[in-house]
């Protein structure tokens, strides 16, 4: 997949009522094998994560007391934050790589309106959607 198709199954995927992710996975099965290719993606997902977890739970209910494992898991959680922040740096790159494009000012203009100014999403949403489709609009 090239990153625009990638970045549309995703806007699919986020579109769709569910997990994203879960969302994502059947699109891009189902892309690739139909039904049968969407089920196997699905499980292929979910499959090998629900046993790791439940293992991890057993054992996190043994030994979740120790001191050691706090800080582990501290470490974990920084390590999940910086990944999050490179995926969302690599599926931005294409927008901002692109001339006389708005959608960069508008993913700006939403960080700064929930981010910094703390305003609820759905009110930043309902307020940058019509300045997304005019820009849209005018550029056709």
């Amino acid at each position: 997949m090239t990153a625009e198709e990638f970045n549309e199954a995703f806007a699919l995927s986020q579109f769709l009522p569910g997990p994203n992710v879960v969302n994502f996975s059947v699109v891009f099965g189902s892309r690739f094998g139909d039904a049968p290719g969407a089920a196997v993606a699905l499980v292929g997902l979910m499959g090998p994560p629900l046993v790791i977890v439940t293992v991890l739970a057993m054992l996190y209910a043994r030994f979740g007391d120790l001191e050691a494992l706090s800080r582990i898991l501290i470490g974990i959680a920084a390590a999940a934050a910086g990944l999050l922040i490179a995926v969302v740096a690599k599926m931005a790159a294409p927008m901002f790589a692109k001339r006389w494009n708005s959608a960069p000012l508008i993913a700006i203009a939403a960080f700064i309106g929930v981010a910094i100014m703390h305003w609820p999403l759905p009110w930043v949403f309902v307020g940058l959607a019509p300045v997304s489709v005019a820009f849209a609009w005018f550029k056709r």
